[in-house]
């Protein structure tokens, strides 16, 4: 009997936990992120789950999206049944309820991986930072943001972990925004922090609260204040102070009143009351400890390219080099071979040590006083801009076509030869037989030379025979035309003595770049050539570098077919070659060098003669005969300086017995007439007599009437 009473209470008691399960069940109310179940056999499409979406809807296939955020379960219920009913007619086995609890967080800022996240309502912020793969190194644990609509909660998960306390965290909700800042000490720049280092620190950010400290110290940087903790706390967070810090002078600023504070002391003495009290946004600086200056009566200066300069004591007998040897002697910028002892007095000596030491400079190390400064300067390199460093007493200008032309620092024990070497050599462009050297003399009085590269190499010339070069000295290299025809835009560079002129029938005539070592042919080669109406039997030659005029005729044409290079003139810079036109008027001919055809001839005219030709080329060149000549009674008149000779020429009996014996001798300036047939003695004859029967008829006429 117990027994049953015992069961039936049970089975009562399961009973009211059911109803009261089920009405808190039904009070739900559905939140962003919530997961919605639904039942229904014989629909597959509604036998899934439905997750709430960010804007608090759900989307059922064949209804749409239903927005049910903020309804309770029994309304979502009621709701989603409506909106089935007006698809499906069968719903008496349907089934809605909410199965899972979740949230939509967004996660920001310093963290592995920012993005949004699902999590369970149960979870925490930690679990929520988990999700995201956890803080980074250089996170600001104490001000963490939690972002609700345009609500900002700020925490403190530092202090969480400190304590585990979870009512230091807040709450989580759908939608909210979690958003992790970085600590003030990454700067603007990504670095890797050393965890321990950083928890020592406090990784503080808020400029008004945090305590800073910069100075010597080995790790400066903002601190979270801890209110309790002393200076000596706060500068251990700090790593402590360098070997360069002036204990005895830290500057504390607390309530914007500054105090010096004596490290030195408190520890001597241990008295607490020397500590001066911290608040929230306190500056502690510590200074640099300033080193005394050193000066006296045993003191010499060290300065410039050396491993330590700096004031070294100049005992009784120490040399030049021992006090250069004990501050690490020269470094590898130093120009050693231009270093200066600056005397007390204000006197300086300069002295070559890499000379010395190489055995080429007899002069000794200059003695070192008290007072004395020793500086070695740095070395000017040729691709730096500070050529500057170079005073023009020692400097020396290269400029046009060399590889890297400027100015050189100069040493006497260099030559031409190493100066040019030194700037590369000369370029493809370089006129190397002309270079303009300047160059002062002993007097300071400028002297001005051209040297001949070209010559001095060939020849082999010894090294005495190049330019004297000194300090302040001007090497200037002129430049070719790019290519022989490149004469236009070149030509104003050329000087006239270093020219030659070529005119008339060329294919490219111009102003020359010419030297003494070139040939004639070298020069009409540059030009391109003779063109196809050249006349190369009348080559004139101007040879103006004479001290009285000369002009020179050349027949190319006859050293071709002959190949005598005596023919060939020499030509030397400042001569000019005219090449002229073959076919010319004969107006353009002097009367001396031409032959006048006149009379019955095709072109009569003037023709250029030479000795070479005879008057049948003469006929050729006039067209020949008429068909109204008289060739056997040609006219030849001689030009003689005293008188005039003429003489006949019977072409047809010259044609007749092949004797050129007959042909007449013809000389430049001879005319040559061919007269007409009407002019012979028969035609003379045969018109006597018609004029005799014309006067025979006449008086017949007369007579009959």
């Amino acid at each position: 009997m117990h027994l049953f009473k015992h069961i039936l209470f049970c089975l009562y008691f399961m009973a009211l936990l059911s109803q009261y399960a089920h009405a808190e069940s039904t009070n739900k109310v559905v939140r962003v992120g919530d997961v919605i179940t639904i039942i229904l056999p014989g629909e597959e499409s509604l036998n899934k789950t439905f997750q709430v979406n960010k804007q608090g809807r759900i989307i059922l296939p064949e209804v749409g999206p239903l927005t049910i955020v903020g309804k309770t379960e029994k309304q979502m219920v009621a709701m989603i049944t409506m909106s089935l009913k007006s698809v499906m007619q069968d719903l008496s086995h349907l089934r809605v309820f909410i199965s899972k609890r979740q949230l939509i967080i967004n996660i920001q800022g310093y963290v592995n991986q920012p993005g949004e996240y699902i999590i369970s309502d149960t979870d925490s912020v930690q679990l929520a930072l988990y999700a995201a793969g956890g803080l980074r190194p250089g996170a600001q644990l104490n001000r963490l943001q939690l972002r609700r609509g345009d609500e900002i909660t700020t925490f403190n998960y530092k202090s969480f972990l400190d304590s585990g306390d979870l009512s230091k965290l807040p709450t989580l909700q759908s939608l909210d925004t979690l958003f992790i800042p970085a600590s003030a000490m990454i700067g603007n720049i990504e670095q890797e922090f050393d965890t321990a280092k950083l928890a020592q620190a406090g990784d503080a950010a808020d400029d008004k609260n945090a305590v800073k400290v910069f100075g010597e110290v080995h790790e400066p940087g903002t601190f979270s204040y801890n209110e309790g903790a002393s200076i000596v706390h706060v500068l251990m967070r700090a790593g402590g102070v360098t070997r360069y810090a002036t204990v005895e002078q830290i500057r504390v600023i607390s309530n914007n009143e500054p105090r010096t504070f004596n490290l030195k002391k408190y520890l001597d003495s241990g008295n607490e009351t020397l500590l001066p009290k911290l608040y929230p946004g306190s500056t502690i600086f510590i200074p640099k400890q300033q080193e005394e200056i050193k000066f006296g009566a045993n003191i010499v200066y060290v300065m410039g390219e050396v491993a330590e300069p700096g004031a070294y004591e100049g005992k009784k007998g120490a040399s030049f080099m021992s006090i250069l040897a004990n501050a690490g002697g020269p470094t590898r910028f130093a120009e050693s071979r231009q270093i200066r002892v600056i005397k007390s007095d204000g006197k300086v000596i300069n002295f070559d040590l890499s000379g010395y030491t190489e055995g080429t400079n007899y002069q000794s190390p200059p003695p070192v006083e008290s007072g004395d400064a020793i500086f070695v300067p740095e070395k000017t390199d040729m691709n730096e801009k500070s050529w500057l460093k170079i005073a023009p007493h020692r400097a020396v200008r290269v400029l046009g076509e060399v590889e890297d032309p400027g100015r050189i620092e100069w040493s006497d024990e260099m030559s031409f030869l190493d100066l040019l070497a030194h700037v590369g050599g000369p370029t493809v462009r370089a006129d190397t037989a002309n270079i303009e050297v300047v160059t002062p003399d002993a007097n300071g009085r400028n002297q001005v030379y051209i040297f001949d590269l070209d010559s001095f190499m060939l020849e082999g010339k010894a090294e005495s025979t190049l330019p004297v070069i000194r300090a302040g000295a001007t090497i200037r290299v002129r430049d070719l035309p790019l290519d022989p025809t490149d004469n236009k835009s070149q030509w104003v560079r050329q000087t006239s003595d270093s020219s030659i002129y070529v005119f008339g029938q060329v294919n490219s005539g111009g102003r020359y770049r010419f030297t003494n070592n070139l040939h004639f042919l070298d020069i009409l080669a540059a030009a391109d050539g003779p063109t196809i109406n050249a006349d190369l039997h009348n080559i004139r030659i101007t040879h103006r570098n004479q001290k009285y005029s000369k002009v020179s005729k050349l027949d190319l044409a006859l050293y071709f077919e002959t190949g005598d290079e005596s023919l060939l003139p020499i030509v030397k810079t400042g001569d000019s070659i005219y090449i002229p036109e073959k076919d010319r008027t004969w107006i353009d001919e002097t009367t001396e060098s031409t032959i006048r055809m006149l009379g019955a001839v095709h072109k009569p005219g003037r023709y250029r003669y030479n000795d070479s030709m005879t008057i049948l080329d003469i006929l050729a060149k006039a067209g020949g005969t008429t068909d109204y000549a008289y060739p056997e009674k040609i006219s030849i008149i001689n030009n003689s300086r005293h008188q005039g000779q003429a003489r006949t020429f019977d072409l047809i009996k010259f044609s007749r017995t092949g004797d050129y014996r007959l042909l007449p001798a013809l000389r430049a300036g001879d005319t040559v007439y061919v007269p007409n047939k009407d002019e012979s003695i028969l035609a003379n004859i045969r018109l006597g007599f018609k004029d005799i029967f014309q006067v025979l008829a006449t008086i017949a006429l007369i007579g009959a009437l």
